[in-house]
C-alpha cells in the first residue's frame, strides 16, 4: 500500500487520506497512518507546488551548474553537497556520473545574479575544481507535468 499511496500523491499531492482511501480500497485511518509514517522515515520530504512562473509577472532566472569536484576523503562527496545545497538559492543538488561530479541546480532574479552566485559562493569552495553554467531558456514539462498547454491545430478539414 506504501508504494501506491507515494504514487499517487507524486503526480497529486493535494489527495486527501479520504481520497487515498477510496482510490486504494482501504480505509482513511490506514491511509492517514501511513502517510504519518512515511513523513517520520523522511521517504516524504515535503508536498511542494509545482508552479509555471513563464505565466506570472515574475523575473525568474534557472540555471544548471555543472560541477567538478575533490571528494573528501572519509565522507566523499557527501559533504560538499551539503555544504552546496544550504544556500537559499539551489533548488536541487544530484550526485551525476559522467564528465563532472554533482548538479546543482538555482534560481535568480537575474543572470547576474546566478553569475553572482557562482563567482562569489560556488566556485571559491576549496574543494571545487571547475564550474560550467546552462542557462534554461524554457520549461516544459517539470515534476513529469507539462508546463506548456497542447497546441490546437486551425486547419480546416476537408471531406471529399
Amino acid at each position: 500500500m506504501r508504494e501506491k499511496i507515494l504514487t499517487a500523491i507524486d503526480k497529486n499531492s493535494k489527495l486527501t487520506a479520504k481520497d487515498l482511501a477510496i482510490m486504494l480500497g482501504s480505509t482513511e485511518e490506514e491511509v492517514t497512518s501511513t502517510l504519518k509514517q512515511l513523513e517520520e522515515e523522511h521517504i516524504i520530504c515535503g508536498y511542494p507546488t509545482l508552479i509555471n512562473w513563464d505565466k506570472v509577472q515574475c523575473e525568474r532566472v534557472t540555471a544548471l551548474i555543472e560541477v567538478k569536484v575533490t571528494p573528501q576523503r572519509g565522507l566523499g562527496f557527501d559533504k560538499i553537497a551539503e555544504r552546496i545545497y544550504k544556500f537559499d538559492e539551489v533548488q536541487s543538488v544530484y550526485l551525476m556520473s559522467g564528465g563532472f561530479d554533482l548538479t546543482v541546480i538555482i534560481e535568480g532574479k537575474t543572470m547576474r545574479e546566478v553569475a553572482n552566485f557562482v563567482a562569489a559562493k560556488l566556485a571559491p569552495m576549496d574543494a571545487i575544481l571547475s564550474t560550467a553554467t546552462h542557462f534554461v531558456l524554457k520549461k516544459y514539462k517539470e515534476h513529469g507535468l507539462p508546463l506548456v498547454e497542447p497546441k490546437q491545430d486551425e486547419r480546416m478539414l476537408i471531406s471529399p
